[in-house]
């Protein structure tokens, strides 16, 4: 098993020189990454930077061309995709086939890794479904059809349903995207409160810099810069990977808020 040079933390989940691309163009390029128990990383960067692709590689819905991932020290090549999905949840932006599905039995999919192709689900089951909704302040919405949620009501299904997997990690793919302020808030609030090692792509920094405790900033497809909010996200940084101005202010928390200016002309009206 892999260990970290803290012999208290632990690799959960770790990429070593994954290399993937479509048609001859490269997208990831060379990235190494490595995961350790209840820990929060943001993956930041901007569009085309590669952060979905880098996902899709962490949970085998792509295969690197070079290098490998890991679970727990064990090659994700080797393992089939029931086995990962015991192991890592994901929660993706958009499912498609739920609309007409209670909140209840999308929930209840979460169980699927776990159970044989005609097994029952179980009064077991049964609990753990109810657990989860209640994590994510739903169980008064359990016989509601996804179609008639909110936004943030929505990704907090999704996020019951990768609860109900029981799993070690969480990858998160944009949950917050198209979402108010108030359920960006909340939603990453409840993922937080899970503590357990999750990853998250995520556009807004502010948010980055509020909830994870080490941030990815990828460029091009390879990490420009890691590290915590303070180191990662400076006006250099910024600058150089989103060729945007900012100013960088200290919260009172001590954590990181980045105002953007207006430093581009607008365009002349017409």
């Amino acid at each position: 098993m892999e260990k970290t040079n803290k012999s208290t933390q632990i690799t959960k989940l770790s990429a070593r020189k994954v290399q993937w691309g479509v048609k001859g163009k490269k997208i990831i390029k060379n990235i190494s990454i490595a995961i350790t128990n209840q820990e929060l990383i943001g993956l930041i960067g901007p569009n085309g930077s590669g952060k979905s692709s880098l996902l899709r590689l962490l949970y085998k819905y792509y295969t690197p061309k070079q290098g490998g991932v890991y679970i727990k020290g064990r090659d994700i090549l080797s393992m089939s995709q029931k086995e990962v999905a015991q192991n890592i949840g994901v929660v993706l932006q958009e499912k498609e086939g739920l609309n007409d599905r209670t909140v209840y039995d999308i929930v209840l999919m979460g169980r699927s890794p776990h159970k044989g192709i005609f097994e029952k689900d179980t009064k077991e089951d049964q609990e753990i479904v109810l657990d989860a909704l209640n994590r994510v302040h739903l169980t008064n919405k359990e016989n509601r059809h996804f179609s008639t949620l909110s936004g943030g009501e929505k990704q907090r299904v999704l996020i019951a349903m990768a609860i109900a997997q029981e799993t070690e990690m969480l990858i998160l793919d944009e949950p917050t995207n198209h979402l108010d302020p108030r359920y960006q808030l909340e939603i990453m609030n409840l993922i937080k409160s899970l503590n357990i090692p999750t990853i998250v792509a995520i556009h807004d920094l502010n948010l980055a810099s509020m909830f994870c405790d080490r941030l990815i900033l990828l460029k091009d497809g390879h990490i420009f810069t890691e590290g915590t909010p303070q180191k990662v996200l400076t006006k250099k940084n910024i600058k150089d990977v989103y060729d945007v101005d900012v100013e960088i202010q200290k919260t009172k928390n001590n954590r990181i808020s980045v105002v953007y200016l207006n430093s581009h002309n607008p365009p002349p009206m017409l």
